[in-house]
């Protein structure tokens, strides 16, 4: 069974009072599904952002930034279809005619708008769909529409995904709900492809950045499908404050509560990416411990994940630990000393002293990568740090759905 048969797909997620969203089929790329988002935030709500560091970095990002360092949003416009990147200036004018279209049905400034785009790479976006999906939009809005938002910004993806946490505080209840899109071109340098969480607490938005920037680095920078950053990398945080519980203060009994609810939110969604990699049949997490640094560990937890070599040896549930350890031996690691090197398949010790585990057995190990989710764990023997992240295997799939991606 395909190991996306086994993702659980949320369908129901705890709406959050100060937030509206709307999802429409506009015909920008795709018929017969819906492939445009809108997510309305309350008046005088707080906002968080980080985009891709790609030096090709899209249209509606760069518009993005500007307008999230001009003014309070009060609309995020999401695309799918199109990810209005490698357009030149034409992108940047579709990217400001979309975001003044929707302004002038809403009544706002354009730069209370802020445009994501996701999609085929280098094509031009045009703007008459969303002149036309405009009134549809914000006609539709709705604090439940949450699964129909998450649908509409799916590409490759095989199913939308969301994740939503609640906590007390005094009697008073406050909301974290998020979605995110991502299968392929996922190894984020930020954040993930796109991801949109929203929070009824009341928070100021320089420390809702301080606690989205948290939150990512565990979770959504801590994953890879296939080692491509894309072009339009976004991750956005809001909070309509309408719950009236002030979390500011990030040493009270709130704050940490809302940070643990932001952090445990994020994980589910990245999760969620990676156990919708591109043809994925495996989710497999790669620790590594024991190293000289965080830096050093996480260049060995890359190079492993992304190797061809390890990633088809995942598919086809082949315990060549020749491979894993070929990685772990060209990651860059100064003065590595190979007879302290250790590895493991979950509790099965393939590797001792820099060779293979005396008791060691192909079966053993064939048992483990048999699974539809395992972890390798290495132990370079160095130092304290320690790494983990989430990654998945390469199949005959990955291959078709990418050939296939602009038929």
């Amino acid at each position: 069974m395909p190991w996306q048969a086994a993702v659980a797909v949320r369908t129901e997620v705890f709406p959050v009072a100060g937030v509206r969203l709307a999802a429409v089929a506009a015909g920008i790329r795709y018929q017969g599904r819906d492939d445009l988002a809108l997510m309305e935030l309350a008046d005088g709500s707080a906002a968080a952002a980080v985009f891709t560091r790609n030096a090709f970095c899209a249209a509606p990002v760069i518009l993005a930034r500007r307008h999230l360092d001009q003014a309070d949003p009060r609309y995020l416009l999401i695309n799918s279809g199109n990810a209005n990147a490698g357009t030149g200036e034409a992108g940047m004018a579709a990217s400001r005619e979309s975001c003044r279209l929707l302004a002038a049905a809403a009544g706002v400034a354009p730069n209370q708008v802020l445009p994501f785009s996701t999609g085929v790479i280098g094509e031009d976006l045009p703007t008459d769909p969303f002149a036309r999906a405009a009134p549809d939009l914000l006609s539709s809005l709705g604090e439940d529409n949450w699964l129909p938002a998450a649908r509409a910004i799916m590409t490759t993806d095989t199913v939308p995904k969301l994740a939503s946490r609640r906590f007390q505080v005094e009697g008073k209840t406050v909301t974290v709900t998020g979605m995110s899109k991502g299968s392929g071109m996922i190894r984020p340098d930020m954040a993930t492809m796109l991801a949109f969480v929203a929070t009824d607490a009341l928070i100021s938005s320089s420390r809702l950045q301080q606690v989205l920037e948290a939150a990512v680095g565990p979770s959504f920078n801590s994953i890879t499908v296939d080692g491509d950053t894309s072009t339009n990398d976004a991750c956005v945080l809001v909070a309509s404050g309408a719950a009236g519980v002030d979390v500011d203060a990030e040493a009270t009994a709130s704050g940490r509560a809302f940070r643990q609810a932001v952090n445990e939110v994020c994980m589910e969604l990245a999760r969620a990416i990676v156990l919708d990699g591109e043809g994925a049949t495996k989710l497999v997490e790669i620790v590594v411990e024991e190293a000289g640094s965080e830096a050093e560990a996480r260049s060995v937890a890359y190079t492993v994940a992304h190797s061809p070599l390890v990633k088809t040896a995942l598919f086809a549930a082949d315990p060549n630990w020749g491979r894993i350890l070929a990685a772990v031996g060209r990651a860059g690691v100064r003065n590595l000393d190979i007879s302290k090197v250790r590895i493991w398949l979950d509790d099965v010790c393939i590797v001792s002293q820099g060779e293979r585990d005396a008791g060691y057995t192909e079966e053993a190990g064939q048992s483990v990568m048999n699974q539809p989710g395992f972890s390798i764990r290495i132990a370079l023997g160095k130092g304290q740090a320690r790494t983990r992240i989430l990654t998945c295997d390469l199949s005959y799939d990955y291959v078709k759905i990418n050939a296939e991606y602009r038929s």
